[in-house]
C-alpha cells in the first residue's frame, strides 16, 4: 500500500485547506470504467443484503432451522451485513467522484466497525468448527453439550472480543500525530495505509497490531485445525462410504467459507507478499470485505437441503 503523490491528486488543494481530511483514492481509471465498477459493486451489495437478510429471516421463522448450526450462520450473516454496509456505500461514493473526502473521526469509525466484524468472524468460524466437531465426534451427546444457552454465550463472547480488540487497535493510533497531505491509496480506511500517513513514530502501534492481530487470527485457526483433524479421523473410521460422505457434507460449506476467509486475511495481515502492489492489496481486500459477504449466503444456501426446504415452505405459505 502506497500513499499517492499529492501533486498528482486533484484533491491536493482541498486537503491542504482541511488538515483533518482523509481521502481514500479507491480505484483509479476512466470515468466509464469507474461507473461500470460502481454498478457492479451496487449489484453485489444488493445481492449480499438480500441473501444475508433471507438467511436471518429463515433462521428466525422456520422451525427446522432452530438449531445451533443455523443460529451461528445467522450471526455470520449479521456480521456480513455490518461489514459490507460499512465498506460498500463509501466505495460507491469514491468511484463516482474519483476519490472522496472523509473526516478524521469518520475514517477511524469505519476502521473500528471493519475490525469488529472481521474479528467477530474469526472467532465465530472457530466456534462453528467446534460445533461441527461435537456433532460428528460426539453425536449422542451433541444436544446436551451444545445447548441454547452455550450458543448464546459463545456468540456473545465473539461479539465482545470483536468490539474489544477493534477498540484497542483503533484507540492507540489516535495518539499519533498526522500531518501533511493525507491521501490514502485504498478504498477504505484500513489501519496499515493509515499508519503510513503518521508523522510520529509508529513502532508501538505496529508492534501492537502484529501481536494482537496474530493472536486474534492464530488462536481461532488452531481451534479450526484441531477440530477438523479430529473430524477427519472420526469420519475415516466410519465403515460405509455413504456415512462418510454424509458426515463430510455437514461441514463442507463451513470449510469452504473458512478457507476463503482465512486465506485472504493471512495474505494481507499475517504473511503479506513482499513487493505487493497497491492494486493487488486492493483486490485481496475486496475478497474479504466485499465478495466474502456475498459468497457466504450462497454457499450455505446452495449446499444446504434444510435451507432449501425452509425456502420452499415459506413460499408455499405465502
Amino acid at each position: 500500500m502506497t500513499v499517492v503523490d499529492a501533486a498528482k491528486s486533484p484533491y491536493a488543494e482541498l486537503v491542504c485547506k482541511q488538515e483533518w481530511k482523509r481521502i481514500p483514492q479507491g480505484f483509479q481509471g476512466s470515468q466509464v470504467l469507474r461507473n461500470l465498477l460502481c454498478l457492479l459493486f451496487l449489484l453485489v451489495y444488493d445481492v449480499t443484503l438480500c441473501g444475508n437478510l433471507l438467511i436471518i429471516t429463515l433462521v428466525s421463522t422456520s422451525k427446522i432451522l432452530h438449531t445451533p448450526m443455523y443460529f451461528f450462520i445467522s450471526q455470520l450473516s449479521i456480521s456480513d451485513i455490518l461489514l459490507t454496509t460499512n465498506i460498500v456505500p463509501n466505495l460507491l461514493h469514491i468511484l463516482l467522484n474519483n476519490g472522496a473526502a472523509m473526516t478524521f473521526a469518520g475514517c477511524f469509525t469505519q476502521f473500528y466497525f471493519f475490525g469488529t466484524s472481521e474479528t467477530f468472524e474469526c472467532f465465530l468460524l472457530a466456534v462453528m468448527s467446534y460445533d461441527r466437531y461435537v456433532a460428528i465426534c460426539n453425536p449422542l451427546r451433541y444436544s446436551s453439550i451444545v445447548t441454547n444457552s452455550l450458543c448464546v454465550q459463545l456468540v456473545s463472547m465473539c461479539w465482545f472480543l470483536g468490539f474489544l480488540i477493534s477498540f484497542i487497535l483503533t484507540i492507540t493510533p489516535l495518539t499519533l500525530y498526522f500531518c501533511g497531505i493525507n491521501i490514502i491509496d485504498h478504498f477504505f480506511c484500513d489501519l496499515v495505509p493509515l499508519l503510513e500517513l503518521a508523522c510520529s513514530d509508529t513502532f508501538i502501534v505496529h508492534l501492537e497490531l502484529h501481536i494482537i492481530g496474530s493472536i486474534t487470527i492464530l488462536i481461532p485457526t488452531t481451534i479450526i485445525v484441531v477440530s477438523y483433524t479430529s473430524i477427519v479421523q472420526a469420519v475415516l473410521r466410519i465403515p460405509s462410504s455413504t456415512g462418510r460422505q454424509k458426515a463430510f457434507s455437514t461441514c463442507s460449506s463451513h470449510l469452504i467459507v473458512v478457507s476463503i476467509f482465512y486465506w485472504t486475511i493471512f495474505s494481507v495481515y499475517v504473511f503479506p507478499t513482499k513487493g505487493q502492489t497497491s492494486a493487488m492489496s486492493k483486490i485481496i481486500s475486496l475478497l474479504y470485505s466485499v465478495l466474502t459477504p456475498l459468497i457466504n449466503p450462497i454457499i450455505y444456501s446452495l449446499r444446504n437441503k434444510d435451507i432449501k426446504k425452509a425456502v420452499q415452505q415459506t413460499i408455499h405459505k405465502r
